[in-house]
């Protein structure tokens, strides 16, 4: 039998814990959870081990500080290889990705893929309200990355994913670099390298309708820089 596991980084995100821990297991109820929480002061690990009794199956992995969300998968990743998990799903807190499309990310590892990407530019995916700077940043974005790193990814950004932990075993996650949402697309890079099969299914991403996002321009120049610096990496060699 298949065990999934949901990795849920988050920083002050008490007023969406208990939404999105309950929709997890209304939609994916064969799954655990783990929330990867970065002391955030609002007291959202708190919450989230009050709802861990009712609801079940969720553990609280508890940090010092707020250190990223590459090193809060790269913390959560580790936890599921060490407690014989088969399957490790990445998303976020805020319900910016819908818990409703989870089972459309496990079920391709029937057909035995290592990584299926819910993608936002693919037939079928969606990004409604977005402002066309937006849509303009992140669509270019991942042409950029596909261009330099030759990757066949239509969203290599996208944070709604799921890996075979086989997959996860052959990379090795203390060598990864990116801290921000550039995560993403390294470890797309790395799958890529190692030929793995990827899939893309499509999803509908909308902004977060509580609290505050942690998207930013540091976040934006770093994925850029490393995508530069990877690509030009590639062409030496």
């Amino acid at each position: 039998m298949v065990k999934p596991l949901v990795v849920l980084p988050t920083y002050n995100e008490i007023e969406n814990i208990e939404d999105v821990l309950s929709k997890i297991r209304q939609f994916l109820p064969e799954a655990s959870i783990l929330v990867v929480d970065d002391n955030s002061p609002d007291r959202t690990a708190d919450r989230a081990k009050e709802l861990g009794n009712k609801l079940g199956n969720i553990e609280v992995m508890v940090r010092n500080s707020k250190s990223g969300l590459g090193s809060a998968y790269r913390a959560g990743f580790k936890w599921g290889i060490e407690n014989g998990f088969d399957i490790l799903i990445e998303m976020d807190a805020d319900l910016s990705h819908d818990p409703a499309s989870l089972s459309s990310l496990v079920e391709p590892f029937k057909e035995n893929y290592d990584l299926v990407i819910g993608s936002r530019y693919i037939p079928g995916g969606h990004i409604p309200n977005w402002p066309w700077y937006r849509k303009y940043l992140s669509r270019y974005g991942n042409i950029y990355a596909n261009v330099m790193l030759r990757l066949k990814v239509n969203d290599s950004t996208a944070g709604f994913r799921a890996y075979s932990v086989d997959l996860i075993k052959k990379i090795d996650l203390d060598s990864v670099q990116a801290e921000g949402y550039g995560f993403q697309i390294e470890m797309t890079y790395m799958a890529s390298k190692l030929n793995s099969r990827i899939k893309e299914v499509p999803i509908s991403f909308v902004d977060r309708e509580r609290g505050t996002s942690k998207m930013s321009l540091k976040i934006t120049v770093e994925a850029l820089w490393l995508v530069t610096k990877w690509g030009f990496s590639k062409k030496k060699s």
